[in-house]
C-alpha cells in the first residue's frame, strides 16, 4: 500500500468503507445502525492501511452517522451490526429518541434557512395585474412605442476567498440550471463538500461556489 495515495476527505473515506465493508456501510438507500465501538473495530481492521488516519476516520464516521439517512435507521426494533453485517444489540429507546431529536432539529434548521431565503426574495407580480396595466398603457399611448423598462442588474455573487473558504460558510452552488443555497461542510486540497438544504452532500470545485447574498 506504499504507492496508494492517502485519503484527503470524509467522502473518500466513506466511499472506501462502503467498498471494503459493504454489509456495514452504504452510499445510498437505507442505512444500517452501527455497533457501539465500531471505531475501535475499524481501527484494528485498518491498522495496516496507511491511506486513512485515525483523525480522518473518526471525522468520517461522525459525518456518516449525522446524515439524515443514517439517523432514520436508528429506531426501536432495529439492531446494530458489525463490519461483517452480523446482527448485534437492539437499539435502545434512549438512542432512538436521541437520533429522532437530532433528525428533527436538523430538518428544522434546513426549513428555517429555506424560509428565510424565500422571505428575502421579492414576491412575483400577479399576472392579472401586470396584464391589466399593460393593456391600460397600450390604450393610453396608442400609436406610440411603449417605453422599455430598464432592468436593474444585480451585481454578480462574489467568489470565495481564503478568508471565507471555511466550514460553515453559506454559499450558492449551481446544480442543474439554478444556483442553490448550501453550507460548506468539508474542505480538502482539490475540492469542497457542501450540504444542500435537502441534506444532500455534493462535491464541487471552489471556483464553482459563490457567497450567498446577505439576508435583508
Amino acid at each position: 500500500m506504499e504507492n496508494q495515495q492517502k485519503f484527503s476527505n470524509s467522502k473518500e473515506v466513506i466511499t472506501f468503507l462502503a467498498q471494503t465493508f459493504p454489509k456495514c456501510f452504504s452510499l445510498e438507500g437505507e442505512a444500517k445502525p452501527l455497533k457501539i465501538g465500531i471505531f475501535q473495530e475499524l481501527s484494528e481492521r485498518l491498522k495496516e492501511d496507511d491511506r486513512v488516519s485515525k483523525t480522518l476516520l473518526r471525522a468520517s464516521l461522525r459525518h456518516y452517522t449525522n446524515s439524515w439517512r443514517y439517523l432514520h435507521s436508528v429506531k426501536e426494533g432495529s439492531f446494530r451490526i458489525d463490519l461483517d453485517g452480523n446482527q448485534g444489540d437492539a437499539i435502545e429507546k434512549e438512542h432512538a429518541d436521541h437520533a429522532l431529536k437530532q433528525l428533527t432539529e436538523s430538518k428544522a434548521k434546513v426549513a428555517e434557512k429555506r424560509k428565510l431565503n424565500n422571505a428575502s426574495k421579492p414576491k412575483p407580480e400577479k399576472k392579472s395585474s401586470k396584464e391589466k396595466r399593460e393593456k391600460q398603457n397600450q390604450t393610453q399611448f396608442k400609436g406610440t412605442k411603449p417605453a422599455k423598462h430598464k432592468q436593474i442588474k444585480q451585481p454578480p455573487p462574489e467568489k470565495l476567498t481564503e478568508s471565507n473558504l471555511v466550514v460553515g460558510t453559506e454559499v450558492t452552488v449551481k446544480v442543474g440550471k439554478s444556483p442553490l443555497p448550501a453550507t460548506i461542510t468539508d474542505i480538502s486540497k482539490d475540492e469542497v463538500h457542501v450540504q444542500l438544504q435537502t441534506g444532500m452532500i455534493v462535491k464541487v470545485q471552489a471556483d464553482n461556489l459563490r457567497l450567498a447574498r446577505p439576508k435583508r
